[in-house]
């Protein structure tokens, strides 16, 4: 069995593909994930919120509007933002380019299923 640190340490190759692009997990540990999320030009996440964890989102190609709570904002390259747990958030890709972020998720608990979806233009019920 692998030790903790050894574990923290594993790449986990894992990519899922979503309506509005992808989302690859580049690492996880204890109380932490990291994705890289592809946005496809002119689409966007559903809003949502998750009970147990936080995201913070660097922006590493593109600009991103992000909605956090009730604040509108545009994250460019090189920019970054954060979204506290329970707080309603999106991201949306308004440019002709795809959009690439790095997310960093912190909690608890890291599931795919600790979401609820509030609004979402794909028709996906609010918990998968």
């Amino acid at each position: 069995m692998p030790s903790q640190q050894t574990k923290d340490h594993m790449q986990t190759a894992l990519t899922e593909i979503r309506p509005w692009g992808r989302w690859t997990v580049l690492g996880e540990g204890e109380g932490y994930k990291v994705k890289r999320i592809e946005i496809h030009p002119g689409h966007r996440l559903s809003l949502q919120r998750h009970a147990h964890r936080s995201e913070h989102w660097v922006v590493v190609a593109g600009t991103a509007k992000v909605i956090i709570g009730n604040r509108t904002l545009v994250v460019s390259a090189q920019e970054s933002t954060f979204v506290p747990a329970g707080t309603v958030h999106r991201i949306e890709n308004p440019g002709p380019h795809l959009l690439t972020i790095i997310e960093i998720q912190n909690g608890v608990y890291l599931g795919e299923d600790d979401i609820v979806r509030l609004q979402d233009d794909y028709g996906r019920s609010d918990r998968q």
